[in-house]
């Protein structure tokens, strides 16, 4: 049971409430209808591309509880950063004709906060919580009642004045979002009724999302440079669009046009030091600091002090990408590059 400050007023919770971003599937239908560019964003699960196995799960999921006029399950989606779990969670508001309340967990600092968070929900709405694994201990353990029965047990106050207090709460759901799921405590996790993981999308895929937003933006792709620039977008929409958008600079500025050839990407992307791969000057440097090793596992510490980095962002952001395109292992012993990426780095064509 959680030990909550006794001088706890609804005038804490309020304020807590108001940093919230309250989206409403209505509204976001609105918007759709009034701004081209939130095109971009799907609002159904049947305009989501890719990721054809999760929403057949959650099509079921959702379909049953609209059936049995309850809530959604507890759910959670992890994966990759950019691959879609936020639009995902919007996704899932709309299908249930709800709202969807947001928050981060570096923001929930106290546990007061996720209390305030909880006691501003309605029957049936949302809650999202993205980077769920970064909630500290008393705040998750709050939870623990909330996801499974729905009420809050409270201790107030302290020592001799100490109550205790149970608050029954609407039936919500809980959706969280993840990079990290082994850092999920097991009893947070297992609380979870759906869990479900984001995957790479494909190239076909990407290349479908990049003629959508293309279209948007006034740009005309012929399908050459479309497959290509989904082909280095590592399987990740957030990188494909962010590609788009600086093809969409040079194309305008530099070429003074809006059609886009395989030739025009290959110079707009040889202008930022992205390379035929997808590379970047970062994931290029770190490949040369493991390929001037002789062949010897290095561990992520000595790499980020070496490239003067941060190991965690190498860990997360460079290295699955290299995992992903087979030039570099992780052992037991550190990390070592492969014969693809050995091959790569001493190639004297590895840019456009």
């Amino acid at each position: 049971m959680a030990i909550i400050s006794s001088n706890i007023g609804d005038d804490d919770f309020s304020l807590r409430r108001k940093e919230l971003r309250i989206v409403d599937s209505k509204i976001i239908q609105e918007e759709k209808r009034n701004d081209n560019l939130n095109l971009a964003r799907p609002v159904t699960l049947q305009e989501f591309i890719g990721q054809e196995q999760l929403k057949s799960s959650l099509r079921i999921a959702i379909d049953a509880s609209i059936y049995r006029k309850e809530p959604l399950e507890h759910i959670l989606l992890y994966g990759q950063p950019g691959l879609g779990k936020t639009t995902l969670a919007f996704l899932i508001a709309n299908e249930m004709n709800t709202k969807c309340k947001i928050a981060t967990a570096p923001s929930i600092e106290r546990p007061r906060d996720i209390v305030g968070l909880l006691l501003g929900l309605k029957e049936g709405e949302v809650l999202f919580i993205d980077e769920i694994h970064r909630l500290n201990r008393l705040t998750e353990e709050l939870l623990y009642s909330a996801m499974e029965d729905f009420r809050l047990d409270l201790t107030m106050g302290a020592n001799r004045g100490a109550r205790c207090r149970t608050i029954n709460l609407p039936r919500f759901t809980l959706i969280g979002a993840t990079t990290k799921l082994a850092s999920i405590s097991a009893p947070l996790r297992d609380r979870f009724g759906i869990s479900e993981k984001i995957e790479f999308y494909k190239c076909d895929e990407l290349k479908q999302i990049i003629i959508n937003f293309s279209r948007l933006i006034n740009l005309n792709f012929d399908d050459e440079a479309s497959y290509n620039l989904a082909k280095i977008s590592r399987g990740t929409p957030r990188i494909a669009l962010r590609l788009l958008k600086r093809v969409r600079d040079y194309a305008q500025v530099v070429k003074k046009t809006n059609f886009v050839s395989f030739d025009l990407i290959k110079k707009a992307l040889n202008s930022y030091q992205i390379d035929d791969k997808g590379l970047d000057s970062l994931d290029r440097k770190y490949l040369s600091f493991l390929n001037q090793n002789n062949n010897i596992p290095i561990g992520l510490d000595s790499i980020a002090a070496g490239l003067g980095d941060n190991s965690s962002m190498l860990e997360f952001v460079v290295e699955p990408y290299l995992i992903q395109i087979g030039f570099l292992m992780r052992t037991p012993r550190g990390r070592l590059l492969t014969g693809l990426g050995k091959k790569y780095i001493n190639s004297k064509n590895d840019n456009f």
